[in-house]
């Protein structure tokens, strides 16, 4: 099909007439008025060469031998490939106001009664094609609108920078109808290429040396030669390439694709780079919050473990991945007193705020520990904290105390899930003390008294490692007692078994796990 762009006087025209000497006349006009014409002498003749041909406009004949033109007409409109061609119909009778009509009904975009003057058949072709183009470009036009509105729905959801940019490349040869490259910079400054040949076809993301070429503050649009992008394969003309820059402190992002694509349109790849700009910072700014999050979470947790004699320590975090805000779980492993301190808890909500809400709570609890507070008393005094200080927040924590010679434990929970028992044999029991969540004004239960076998191990974990959405709990925890027994040897192996059996491919929740042995 003619680009919509280009000269009226480029089109092909398929003249149709069962007459030789008519349809003689009539191709050597259109002919030396700069138009490439085809020819048939017949109206299956006609829709045959439609089916082959590369066809802007026919001119036709209404009496023909095999069929009207009024049918040819209404059998091209019918057709969702030829439906916008121009159809001009040619009468050698006269014709009333109904022949007319019905012409146009039935698919005629003009209408010629012989004898026709050469210059009237012409600036009809240039009006029926005129007005073909423009209905064309508004058509491609409105096609790309509609297109570059679901790229950039699927832009800004896309969770990671690599499916952001596989999605804005997917999206520009879906939108184009050629290949495409998307570039951009993630947070470690790391230029990301991503690439695809034609629409449809898969997207391959690569790293590529970073762009010295300036890229101004907001949007641009040039032509380079297909030499500077050379991942752009099959090109052989000139590369439109868009540039967007939102801040001086910030890398831009470029799309390129065939400038023949553009098709004169160039608004369609200005917003489709601006909306990829835009989402490229946003994804930016989250990982640098997600980071920010996590080097906080790391740096307010124990760096250390105590060495204990008659016990064995061991823990595993992991922070939820970076698709996913972090959220606030903590733990704590303190002697005081000559008592082993336990506590493990999670703060409700995924957010920088839920991780600074954490290091509040395991600060309050250390201090309320060193105080000489039983478990009972430091869970109802950060209770009390998180009401009176942190209205609205609420949280989950379990404490206990440990005294490595006679293993007794003392333990307070407040909504957390119970710790999980496994004797040296391979029994494993849950250890239950039920009691609300912290902010919640409650009574609270006595702490539960327990005394942990020599040879046996105590595990105590946060949500993210046994709750799915698609799962129930009761399930979950029975799957964590399978696969807790028998205890490993090496504790810390043991942990990472229980997050390789037990955690998903992505985390998307953050997990803690706390396991204690006692000699």
């Amino acid at each position: 099909m003619t680009a919509p762009d280009q000269r009226a006087s480029d089109a092909t025209i398929l003249v149709v007439d069962d007459r030789a000497a008519k349809r003689y006349l009539l191709v050597s006009w259109l002919t030396r008025a700069g138009f490439t014409v085809i020819q048939a002498d017949s109206g299956a003749a006609a829709l045959a060469r439609m089916e082959h041909e590369d066809v802007d406009l026919i001119v036709l004949d209404v009496r023909l031998g095999d069929m009207t033109g009024f049918e040819v007409s209404e059998r091209i409109k019918a057709d969702p490939r030829w439906a916008s061609r121009p159809v001009i119909h040619v009468s050698a009778h006269a014709v009333d106001v109904g022949d007319r009509i019905q012409g146009l009904t039935r698919g005629a975009d003009a209408y010629l009664v012989e004898p026709i003057e050469p210059d009237e058949l012409i600036a009809t072709t240039h009006a029926a094609l005129r007005y073909y183009r423009a209905r064309r470009r508004a058509e491609l036009l409105a096609a790309r609108l509609a297109r570059l509105a679901e790229t950039t729905l699927a832009v800004n959801s896309a969770p990671t920078l690599v499916q952001l940019l596989t999605a804005a490349v997917a999206g520009a040869a879906q939108i184009f109808g050629t290949g495409a490259v998307v570039a951009a910079q993630n947070t470690d400054g790391e230029r990301l290429i991503a690439t695809t040949t034609e629409p449809g076809t898969p997207v391959t993301i690569q790293s590529w040396p970073v762009d010295p070429s300036p890229v101004p503050v907001g949007v641009a649009l040039r032509t380079e030669p297909p030499t500077a992008w050379p991942l752009l394969t099959g090109a052989e003309e000139r590369i439109a390439v868009a540039t967007a820059r939102l801040r001086d402190d910030r890398p831009g992002v470029q799309i390129a694709v065939p400038d023949s694509a553009l098709a004169a349109e160039s608004i369609v790849l200005s917003q489709l780079v601006q909306a990829l700009a835009a989402a490229v910072e946003a994804q930016r700014s989250y990982d640098q919050e997600h980071r920010i999050a996590v080097t906080l979470q790391r740096s307010l947790l124990p760096r250390t473990l105590p060495r204990i004699e008659g016990l064995d320590l061991a823990v595993r975090y992991e922070p939820a991945s970076a698709q996913t805000e972090v959220g606030g779980d903590f733990y704590e492993l303190a002697m005081i007193d000559g008592r082993l301190l336990v506590a493990i808890g999670d703060v409700a909500g995924h957010s920088l705020h839920a991780a600074t809400v954490m290091a509040e709570l395991r600060h309050a609890i250390r201090a309320y520990a060193v105080e000489g507070h039983p478990p009972g008393a430091i869970v109802a005094r950060v209770d009390k904290l998180v009401r009176t200080l942190l209205p609205g927040e609420f949280a989950t924590l379990c404490v206990l105390t440990l005294e490595p010679d006679t293993g007794r434990i003392r333990l307070a929970s407040a909504g957390h899930l119970p710790a999980l028992l496994v004797t040296e044999g391979g029994a494993t029991t849950f250890v239950e003390h039920t009691a609300t969540l912290l902010g919640v004004r409650a009574n609270r239960p006595d702490d539960l008294e327990l005394v942990l076998p020599p040879g046996a191990t105590l595990v105590l974990y946060t949500d993210g490692l046994i709750e799915r959405r698609d799962i129930d709990i009761d399930l979950r925890m029975l799957a964590l007692a399978a696969t807790a027994a028998p205890v490993d040897a090496n504790l810390d192996h043991f942990c990472g078994r229980l997050l390789t059996n037990l955690a998903p491919p992505e985390i998307t929740d953050d997990i803690a796990v706390v396991a204690l042995r006692r000699h």
